[in-house]
């Protein structure tokens, strides 16, 4: 019984958190925002923001390399078409960096 408890305790730890911060709530929440490079951006500079902006951009990342890989491209203009799409798919309410470096509210 002991082991069992130690195993699912173990499982439970390396989960990632149900309580752990979603670049959905996150962009709600203003915290973030898309950008024409392809990667999310914080606009607050909270711990918890931080990590998760990190987090999404080093998958973008690799996601972008394996695309660039495949089709002859860099992983640059990869992330800059990229960028256009999340910008323009970008929900009301959320907030988008524009050409000009500047945070708008869709």
């Amino acid at each position: 019984m002991k082991r069992k408890g130690i195993a699912l305790l173990a499982a439970l730890l390396l989960m990632p958190s149900a309580w752990a911060l979603t670049l959905d709530e996150a962009r709600q929440q203003g915290r973030v925002g898309e950008t024409l490079s392809g990667y999310v951006a914080a606009r607050q500079q909270d711990e918890e923001t931080l990590a998760l902006v990190k987090r999404i951009n080093d998958g973008r990342l690799q996601q972008y390399q394996r695309v660039a890989q495949q089709n002859n491209l860099s992983a640059s203009e990869v992330a800059r078409i990229a960028g256009e799409k999340l910008v323009n798919r970008a929900g009301s309410g959320e907030y988008v960096r524009g050409i000009n470096g500047q945070w708008l509210r869709k």
